[in-house]
């Protein structure tokens, strides 16, 4: 591992995000929050302490797959620490554990938080935690491969570090040029998304941030009362459409977008993306019918839908109080929790692609024991998945219990309840944002001990980069092949 090489690259990182400090100003001088000067500030921080570590550690262009790992987290820790000032300068979260909690929760796509008066809130800040959204939705990581070849600075290794779910699509010979064709998806959607919502009514800047939070699959919202702030169904199914195609693998976009519209049904992942919406949507409006949660049916469609395409894609907008919902309707979206969206989406969780494999293989051990002396293997599509990709499947769900099962643990130690425990475990870990009773969708995680919004932050962390990526670093064997880093004046 080339330490110097990776404390470069990070440099540049914190270069990047420096400049993109800069975007709430405009909106601060709008609104005269009295923001200008600290964004400056945290600017300014920023890409001072950016310049520093280029300067003093010599670039490496032959970082490789295991440094990518490194770069991948000590970027997101250092991006999030870094994004969390604003948050602490504004002076509605006077614990910097809280600012660092809230910042995680922006660049992870979690939308958990601490407040329980977001609207208090200077008009910046609430661009910036739309921006951190927006910038982790595809990953902060992806974006960089796109700027900095021009540094001089490699990128494979960090795509296959960072890019969300089990499997990397490929879209053009080099991997910038794939970052360039994800993003230009992304962008357009969010501007398409942007003109939808302005027409339905809302200003450039609710429009805005909501779009960021939306194709980001994060959840802030400018309002104590989330969506459901609007009371209007055209919005709320505006933001379904596009919880929904945030869902899914933006290499299916690009593909629909240039005329292969077929390519979606063919996917057996989307199929199965689709079709676990459907069911907990016919499941959950059965259910809330039966119990006359609401008056209208009208009313019971549009919270079942928009509850089980927010959870499912874990974008975490609210409309309703689904903590009150019947029991039957709890668990279901509990369970949604832990599904997630595609594979290369900007959704978490444990993601569609493993669990559509987990079955396939699954039912083969059931073929196996009625014809022990059958010859199987295991398909999606067309192709024959390796042995070590179902290796690597069922390693991940080993690997996904332990690190739920030892979080649970520690948030319990600390006094929380069972159910606002485990659940706040889980929306972190599969970067939801609500979770039930003390952490649910009208609350905020304000209460929880200091100990276990530390806990939930790296919870959030390790969710967001696939566990793997972080759990490598703690192998005595990952760090016996580290070099020194090497400093500028040493090879002068």
């Amino acid at each position: 591992m080339r330490i110097g090489g990776i404390l470069n690259l990070f440099g540049k990182l914190l270069i990047c995000l420096s400049l993109f400090l800069l975007l709430p100003i405009p909106f601060s001088l709008y609104f005269q929050d009295g923001m200008v000067g600290d964004f400056l500030l945290c600017s300014l921080c920023g890409a001072v302490l950016g310049s520093l570590f280029i300067a003093i550690f010599v670039a490496d262009e032959n970082l490789g797959f295991r440094d990518g790992f490194a770069v991948v987290v000590l970027a997101w820790l250092g991006l999030a620490f870094l994004g969390a000032f604003p948050y602490y300068l504004c002076g509605e979260m006077p614990l910097f554990v809280d600012c660092l909690f809230e910042s995680m929760s922006g660049f992870t796509t979690t939308g958990s938080t601490i407040l329980s008066q977001v609207e208090v809130l200077p008009e910046s800040v609430h661009f910036w935690r739309s921006t951190t959204h927006w910038l982790g939705g595809m990953g902060i990581i992806v974006l960089s491969l796109a700027i900095l070849p021009l540094m001089g600075a490699g990128g494979m290794q960090m795509f296959q570090a960072e890019m969300p779910g089990p499997t990397k699509d490929r879209l053009a010979p080099r991997i910038q040029n794939t970052a360039r064709i994800l993003w230009t998806v992304y962008v357009l959607f969010t501007g398409v998304e942007i003109i939808l919502l302005m027409l339905g009514g809302l200003n450039f800047y609710d429009a805005i941030c909501h779009a960021f939070a939306t194709l980001a699959t994060g959840g802030f919202s400018t309002h104590n009362a989330s969506v459901g702030h609007f009371q209007s169904a055209y919005i709320e199914g505006v933001i379904i459409v596009f919880m929904f195609l945030a869902g899914i693998n933006f290499s299916l976009h690009y593909h629909g977008l240039r005329g292969n519209l077929k390519i979606y049904w063919r996917n057996e992942e989307f199929r199965l993306y689709a079709g676990f919406i459907g069911l907990s949507f016919v499941v959950i409006l059965g259910a809330n019918l039966f119990h006359g949660v609401y008056p209208a049916f009208g009313q019971q469609v549009r919270a079942a839908l928009f509850q089980v395409v927010s959870i499912m894609t874990t974008t975490g907008f609210g409309t309703a109080d689904f903590d009150q919902w019947p029991p039957m309707c709890k668990f279901f979206l509990v369970a949604l929790m832990f599904v997630g969206g595609c594979a290369g989406s900007t959704g978490g969780g444990i993601k569609v692609f493993r669990f559509l494999l987990f079955f396939k293989y699954a039912r083969l051990q059931l073929r196996k024991l009625v014809h022990p002396r059958g010859v199987y293997t295991i398909k999606v599509g067309q192709v024959k998945v390796p042995r070590e990709v179902k290796v690597a499947i069922l390693g991940f769900f080993a690997l996904y219990t332990i690190v739920y099962f030892l979080a649970c643990l520690g948030v319990l130690a600390t006094g929380v309840d069972i159910l606002t425990g485990t659940t706040a475990v889980a929306a972190t870990l599969n970067n939801i944002g609500p979770g039930l009773q003390e952490v649910g969708p009208v609350k905020n995680f304000g209460s929880l001990p200091a100990t276990a919004k530390l806990i939930l932050t790296f919870c959030m962390l390790a969710g967001r980069l696939e566990l793997y990526t972080v759990a490598v670093l703690f192998m005595p064997s990952y760090w016996a092949l580290a070099r020194k880093p090497v400093c500028r004046w040493q090879v002068i």
